[in-house]
């Protein structure tokens, strides 16, 4: 049993060789799901093409087609074969005559009896092309019965001749130049991706060598192969770069011969622009193209309902383009291209639809009542849905509107008012007709007078804590509806904020630094949109936050922090201040960078005296000025350290008897810090009077 497979339609029929198969009759063929059963093959009536018709209300396509072949191998007719003389050192070609078949066939060649094959060298070879045997030089030992077999790859089958009998004459051959016996043709037609074989052997004495080359003198690239002493020549997965001339060259002493030929590149149509389903208007224009590559170049056909469409009238057909025109209802329907060469066929399929109905405007009406500005420009629609396109009429009330420099009619129907004016107010109907019949949609144009911002909001410096108002009040056309939004900073002002109220007018409540930027009032009409913009002058920046004391020494302390915002102006540097129990109010403290930049958030403070506990905080500058400073440090001690200097200007003098009085001044650091005191004095008394006293 055999199937032919195509996917479900409605419905299908089958031709075989082009004549339409009769399934009522045939009681071998049956149709399952659109897909042709045959049991009980028969060689003779089943071979042949396929190709099935699948058609339902729209139109009918074909399939691509289908070769249905029978691979089969004869017997060879059964009569002696002749003997064949040969001298000693003489070539020799003993034919197979192989039987009628099809499908691919393999050849060897039995010597004396089975199992003993002939084994392929230089000397001997069997053509997988003509299935003979070539000896290029026979030998004593070669004489003997020879048998061809021939197996079909397909099947499996084999069969094999009578006996050939090979006997040596007494005389002996001279030496001579080869003789090619087996080449190949002239043109070699191949498809990509294939494996390409090419034959060459040569009778001689001496035996012949065989080589290959390319006419062009390129090398053979690595996939190549040789096989049998050169006698073949494979080339795997045959690309575009393997075309070109081929030379097969045999020599021995006595000379040298030369057989060519050229492999060309052949493949199968491909599509590279088809066509898609279309649905057009009565009376319109059809173009589709379609194209394939291939080799050689695919010539192209066009069928309609499976059937070949011919240049006539109003259809022109020329290499892949289809034309109709006018289109009528009789030319809708299942529409294919087609693509040929020798090598293969392709089929592309597209439906076409041809529209005929009258002007319908549902779902494309005019609106019923349209507000425009004065001095704008209007456009009215009038789209019906038409086939073919329906003409267009506009009136105003009952008048005919005639166009002029301010009024226009599109191709495509829409009416355009340029500078409307209260004057162009009123009740417009577009009417469209086409040869099935006339529809019509009218709508009411209203012209307002534009919406003015009358009181919009100005710039301010913003002071924190205080409430504004930022005013937003229009004038405009009481017809009109007005809605009113506020964005600040590019965001809408929502009503969750709890410090923003709007109306018209925009409140801010307890307005912070934060507050500072751009604040747009939006007003949205029926026709129109318009804006006005005040700026809120950026303060100074938030206070830093998180400042910790990282690392201590007796004379540094490293600080880092977390910025605040900038309200608007980019922080441009930081100030450090400290205060410890001896200093009166914060003062600013030297530090590493000298100036902190606005990017950085770390810095060292130095100069720092030793075993003082210090509170820190930080401010923020930017364009505007300093901000408020930071919430303050934890309270952080230096490590203590020896004096980093000594007493000075030590002197004496001025005490009384058995004293010694010894002066010297601070060496600058004092416990606690305080202001400079007057000189240290010591008085030494006599070592009669052991006593010391410091004043």
């Amino acid at each position: 049993m055999y199937a032919l497979f195509l996917n479900h339609s409605k419905k299908e029929i089958w031709s075989l060789n082009g004549t339409l198969i009769n399934l009522g009759l045939d009681h071998r063929r049956r149709l399952s799901g659109g897909n042709l059963i045959i049991g009980n093959l028969d060689r003779y009536q089943d071979v042949g093409m396929y190709q099935c018709m699948a058609y339902n209300t729209v139109g009918a396509i074909l399939s691509r087609r289908a070769s249905l072949q029978f691979a089969y191998l004869d017997h060879f007719k059964v009569h002696t074969r002749s003997a064949v003389s040969v001298r000693e050192g003489q070539g020799v070609v003993l034919l197979c005559g192989t039987p009628t078949s099809s499908g691919d066939l393999t050849y060897a060649w039995v010597f004396n009896e089975y199992p003993y094959f002939v084994q392929q060298d230089n000397r001997r070879f069997v053509s997988q092309q003509t299935g003979n045997l070539y000896i290029a030089k026979v030998e004593p030992s070669d004489v003997g019965n020879y048998t061809c077999v021939v197996m079909n790859s397909i099947t499996k089958g084999k069969v094999q001749s009578s006996p050939t009998s090979l006997i040596l004459r007494t005389d002996v051959m001279g030496e001579y130049e080869p003789k090619i016996e087996v080449n190949f043709p002239d043109n070699v037609p191949s498809s990509k991706g294939s494996t390409v074989t090419l034959e060459c052997f040569a009778l001689g004495n001496p035996v012949p060598e065989i080589t290959w080359r390319r006419a062009n003198g390129v090398p053979f690239p690595s996939k190549v192969k040789m096989k049998y002493s050169n006698a073949v020549l494979e080339i795997p997965s045959f690309q575009q770069d393997d075309t070109g001339g081929y030379e097969c060259v045999a020599e021995n002493k006595m000379g040298r011969n030369t057989a060519t030929g050229r492999l060309a590149f052949y493949a199968k149509p491909q599509w590279i622009q088809t066509m898609k389903d279309t649905a057009m208007a009565i009376e319109e224009r059809l173009h589709w193209e379609c194209r394939a590559n291939g080799k050689p170049k695919p010539s192209y056909a066009w069928l309609k309902n499976g059937q070949q469409l011919l240049s006539e009238d109003r259809i022109h057909v020329e290499d892949g383009v289809l034309t109709v025109s006018p289109l009528t209802l009789s030319d809708a329907g299942m529409y294919q291209c087609v693509a040929e060469n020798k090598h293969g066929i392709i089929y592309f399929a597209a439906e076409l639809m041809v529209l005929a109905s009258p002007p319908d405007f549902t779902g494309n009406v005019l609106r019923a009542l349209l507000k425009a500005k004065a001095g704008t420009t209007v456009m009215l629609d009038c789209k019906p849905q038409a086939y073919p396109t329906a003409s267009i009429l506009w009136k105003k009330g009952n008048l005919p509107i005639h166009t002029n420099d301010r009024i226009a009619l599109s191709p495509d129907g829409t009416l355009r008012l340029a500078n409307v004016s209260k004057s162009d107010a009123g009740s417009y109907t577009c009417f469209a007709r086409n040869r099935f019949g006339m529809s019509s949609t009218t709508g009411r144009l209203l012209v307002t007078d534009p919406t003015r911002i009358i009181q919009g909001p100005v710039d301010l410096e913003i002071i924190v804590g205080e409430s504004i108002v930022l005013p937003c009040q229009v004038a405009s056309d009481p017809v009109l509806d007005v809605s009113f939004s506020w964005a600040f900073n590019g965001q809408l002002i929502t009503k969750g904020d709890g410090h923003f109220e709007t109306a018209g007018d925009l409140m801010i409540r307890n307005i912070q630094l934060y507050h500072a930027g751009k604040y747009i009032c939006v007003v949205d009409t029926d026709v129109e949109s318009l804006s006005a913009v005040a700026v809120l002058i950026p303060g100074p920046p938030s206070p830093p936050e998180s400042v910790t004391v990282e690392e201590v020494t007796d004379s540094t302390a490293q600080l880092a922090w977390s910025p605040g915002r900038d309200n608007g102006s980019p922080i441009t540097s930081y100030i450090i201040q400290t205060k410890t129990p001896f200093t009166v109010g914060w003062q600013r403290v030297n530090t590493v960078p000298e100036v902190i930049d606005g990017n950085i958030h770390t810095a060292t403070v130095v100069d720092l005296n030793a075993w003082v506990e210090y509170e820190f905080r930080v401010l923020a500058r930017n364009g505007v000025g300093v901000g408020e400073p930071s919430p303050v440090s934890v309270k952080t001690r230096t490590e203590d350290a020896v004096p980093d200097a000594a007493p000075g200007d030590v002197g004496g003098g001025g005490g009384s008897r058995y004293e010694l009085v010894i002066t010297w001044e601070s060496a600058g650091l004092t416990w606690p810090p305080q202001p400079p005191a007057h000189p240290a004095m010591c008085t030494v008394m006599t070592a009669s009077r052991p006593s010391l006293h410091f004043t």
